[in-house]
């Protein structure tokens, strides 16, 4: 007579196959609808900071909202380009590996690039308004 050895673990029942998850629909990409824009009180309001396309920050002036305004020293920057890689608007303007400027149409004047610059080549002031 031979004796049948017993697993020292049961085996577990198999996991029941499971359905596949269906794709969720992308849903529709927001665009502004400026109509009447001047008709517009408090019962409307679009949705805001929002780009509705990818790709289109040319077309969109967003500088407008700015209270603080940089000024970049060329003679005093060392070419580390921390400004040009913190900002977060890609304002910053290159010519020869140095910041020589701010594009102004885009910046939002947050401060960051002055805040990052080690050599001290970028102040930030108060922007005057016409």
């Amino acid at each position: 007579m031979t004796q049948e050895k017993k697993s020292a673990t049961p085996k577990k029942p198999a996991a029941p196959a499971r359905k596949p998850r269906a794709a969720k629909p992308k849903p529709a990409a927001k665009r502004w609808d400026i109509e009447g824009i001047d008709d517009w009180g408090a019962s409307r309001h679009e949705l805001g900071a929002t780009i509705p396309d990818a790709g289109n920050s040319v077309e969109n002036v967003t500088g407008g909202w700015r209270t603080n305004v940089p000024a970049i020293d060329p003679a005093k920057c060392t070419g580390c380009m921390l400004c040009y890689f913190y900002c977060p608007d890609a304002s910053i303007i290159v010519e020869d590996g140095i910041a020589t400027g701010v594009d102004l149409a885009h910046c939002k004047g947050c401060g960051i690039c002055a805040a990052e610059c080690p050599a001290d080549a970028i102040t930030m002031s108060l922007e005057e308004k016409e």
